[in-house]
């Protein structure tokens, strides 16, 4: 493994995990697909899980992850699931005093144009937030583009605290023109291809209008 992102959904995990695997990296974004999974017995499962799994059974959240290269999203919520790993500090001491070599990012956006975009895709801010009671966001919060933002820009606050000056981490703006080459100098890896993947759409499905 040679990264894992913290960043939370809309904040360009797709793009991030798109651009890694056309520089030849093996990526798992949310989910582990059938075909791409080096480990068949886990393909279909999220990685959110996988992660879990690891740490609780062997202490190690990569125990059954080691053919991947790069995790890119790594959070997962729906009706079943409600699993955040990039917000577990437990976990994420675990990947680092496990895997002193692994390197982090931190793919982030302004926090009200990211809790925006959270609304507009599907019913991510609409309903599956505010019910999720996730770290930060208990059940009842989030429904709002001001809860939102002020959860997202208290995560980000995390990692830099939690990581402080180590080099082995990277925050990113996805709108930094620099992004690429940031990202490409911390990981050592030459990057073919950026652009916007997974983006959202005018009109889509759930861009209802909110409370700010």
């Amino acid at each position: 493994m040679i990264v894992v992102n913290l960043g939370l959904p809309k904040s360009g995990t797709t793009t991030l995990g798109v651009a890694l695997q056309r520089a030849g990296l093996r990526v798992a974004d949310y989910r582990l697909r059938r075909g791409k999974c080096p480990d068949p017995s886990i393909a279909g499962s999220f990685v959110a899980r996988q992660l879990y799994d690891g740490y609780f059974g062997s202490g190690d959240p990569l125990q059954r992850l080691g053919g991947l290269d790069a995790l890119t999203e790594i959070s997962v919520l729906n009706t079943r699931l409600c699993l955040w790993p990039q917000t577990d500090f437990g976990l994420i001491e675990a990947l680092r005093s496990r895997h002193p070599e692994l390197k982090f990012l931190a793919s982030t956006r302004d926090p009200q144009a990211m809790a925006h975009s959270m609304l507009r895709w599907s019913d991510l801010g609409s309903n599956r937030l505010p019910r999720g009671a996730v770290p930060g966001l208990p059940a009842g919060y989030g429904e709002t583009r001001l809860e939102r933002a002020q959860w997202i820009a208290a995560h980000h606050a995390f990692l830099a605290r939690i990581f402080a000056d180590d080099p082995r981490f990277l925050a990113y703006d996805i709108e930094d023109p620099e992004a690429p080459a940031r990202i490409s100098a911390h990981l050592g890896v030459d990057l073919p291809w950026w652009g916007k993947a997974n983006e959202n759409l005018s009109g889509r499905r759930g861009a209802a209008a909110e409370t700010p």
